[in-house]
């Protein structure tokens, strides 16, 4: 069974949270509507090759981008294999993880190392905390950075090493960076 806790509450837990962080993560309310059309979608998309969780993120993949959609200034969701979103401002890919608690500023970003040819002018990165794969309830966007400055300031690791910064095993190659590194999602609008 679910406790519903009051608004107020929430409300005072989310300024609490924000104001331990040092960087600016945005929590995005998700509608309905993102939730109805992800599904969709990832009905249509099925299983990606190389995809850890076997199809069942691509919800949360979808939701993600409809999160950061409103923050970028005259934006459009293309969602080709290099790109998510395309703006003014150059090509988005959105990195989207579920988590069960609100995301902290020295928690990792992660990229899959088969994942780093793809031709994006900048990664956004997003948590959305799910129940499953189909109950998402929160959002957060982390923040952005350019595709080059990522790789040259992520550590690289390898599939079944530990990540000494939060003891997790990580089950491919891939990089990852500290949230603290990213910028303010502010700067798309």
């Amino acid at each position: 069974m679910t406790t519903l806790i009051p608004y107020d509450t929430r409300k005072k837990f989310l300024a609490e949270d924000k104001a331990e962080m040092k960087t600016k993560i945005t929590e995005v309310p998700i509608r309905p509507e993102w939730v109805t059309e992800g599904l969709k979608k990832s009905q249509e998309m099925g299983v990606l090759n190389n995809s850890l969780s076997k199809g069942r993120g691509n919800l949360i993949g979808f939701v993600g981008e409809f999160c950061v959609l409103p923050y970028i200034k005259e934006g459009e969701l293309v969602n080709t294999y290099d790109y998510d979103i395309i703006s003014p401002q150059g090509t988005i890919d959105v990195k989207t993880k579920r988590c069960r608690s609100v995301p902290q500023d020295h928690y990792m970003c992660s990229i899959a190392a088969y994942n780093t040819k793809q031709k994006c002018t900048y990664y956004t990165f997003v948590r959305i905390a799910a129940h499953d794969e189909i109950e998402c309830y929160r959002a957060w966007i982390l923040g952005w950075i350019e595709k080059e400055k990522y790789f040259d300031e992520a550590k690289f690791l390898k599939r079944g090493e530990e990540d000494g910064d939060n003891g997790y095993i990580v089950k491919a190659d891939c990089y990852n960076l500290p949230i603290n590194k990213l910028n303010d999602i502010d700067f798309f609008s």
